[in-house]
């Protein structure tokens, strides 16, 4: 188990989501970062897809009455474990009784505590991720509560193994240091919103209502940095800016929508909707942020800044490709790690 000492304001369970709903009117749901999660997953030996915890700000603390293996990923939290700094993406051993404390989100939104054996909370229409609107998934449905006690799924790592509690700490390159995070753009000079002194470049395609707006509207759109409000929760990002107007204000019959999807409704501020969205909407899309770029717009805090960038396609597979070939050598590293865990152990027996 698990002890949530403090739960700090907005602590879930998530995994990968429930795809194959949304005919149903089921939000996909999971982790808004979920390469954050997936890589903290493998640092200690669990499934991609196992559960998590996502942390949104902080501060949280988590005791173990027994020893484990855990890792932080995501935003930057300065987190210690016992008073003894823990790095993000990093496979930490934990003893049994220590605590685990994340003060605050230094850089970033949400980090991510994975622990070995996963989360092993009841599963819901096969996902155990938490969807707050409809209240079911995780913990009851709920965010987590100071005294709440989670359990624990049988851990992968034997005795002995890179992923076991004895074994040393290792970790990873950071997404944020990798060249295929970066996006080449032109130069800018839009308007800034107030207090925005950093605008994240997120990569989008146009989408079916693009036409429909104005050219000015349209310009904005792609010139101006867009501030995220307070406004905003898991179900999706509402923006500030420059109001979109339409060249014809016409109602459009309820369509489908997909996380990503960026809404303008009837004020002109856009809305990029995220995991816990709804299946269904009536505003016009002007556009979608690509899958690769999701995880690094949830990392983007409340009035914070963003840039929409132009892209293709084409570039949006290369970047989900640049991506998946980023967790590979994630998965390659591990190995070797595992690899010269075997090694010491062999060695220590023959000795």
């Amino acid at each position: 188990m698990i002890d949530v000492i403090r739960a700090g304001l907005l602590t879930t369970v998530q995994d990968l989501g429930r795809p194959g709903y949304r005919h149903l009117g089921v939000a996909l749901g999971g982790a808004l970062d979920r390469l954050a999660l997936e890589i903290g997953n493998r640092l200690v030996g669990n499934r991609p897809d196992a559960a998590g915890l996502e942390i949104t700000f902080g501060p949280t603390v988590l005791r173990f009455p027994r020893a484990t293996r855990v890792a932080i990923t995501g935003a930057e939290f300065g987190a210690t474990l016992d008073s003894k700094p823990v790095y993000s993406w990093w496979s930490v051993p934990v003893q049994a009784g220590q605590e685990l404390t994340l003060p605050a989100a230094r850089r970033g939104m949400r980090a991510y505590v994975t622990i070995a054996g996963g989360i092993d909370v009841l599963p819901m229409l096969g996902s155990r991720s938490t969807d707050l609107g409809a209240g079911f998934g995780g913990l009851g449905g709920r965010a987590l509560r100071d005294g709440d006690r989670l359990p624990l799924g049988v851990p992968a790592g034997r005795a002995g193994s890179g992923f076991s509690p004895d074994a040393q700490e290792f970790g990873v390159k950071a997404p944020a240091w990798c060249k295929f995070v970066t996006t080449r753009e032109p130069v800018r000079r839009g308007r800034h919103p107030a207090g925005v002194d950093w605008a994240r470049p997120i990569r989008v395609l146009r989408g079916p209502e693009y036409a429909s707006f104005t050219a000015d509207a349209q310009q904005a759109f792609w010139s101006d940095e867009w501030q995220v409000t307070p406004n905003s929760n898991r179900m999706g990002y509402r923006m500030a800016g420059t109001p979109l107007e339409r060249v014809s204000k016409a109602d459009l019959l309820s369509h489908a929508v997909l996380p990503g999807t960026i809404q303008v409704p009837p004020n002109g501020q856009p809305i990029v909707l995220l995991s816990d969205a709804q299946t269904t909407g009536g505003y016009p899309k002007i556009g979608a942020v690509i899958e690769a770029d999701l995880w690094k717009l949830a990392q983007v805090r409340l009035n914070g800044g963003v840039r929409f960038v132009p892209t293709t396609q084409e570039e949006a597979r290369n970047a989900l490709m640049e991506e998946r070939a980023y967790l590979r050598q994630v998965n390659a590293a591990i190995a070797m790690h595992e690899e010269r865990c075997e090694r010491r152990q062999a060695s220590a027996a023959l000795q």
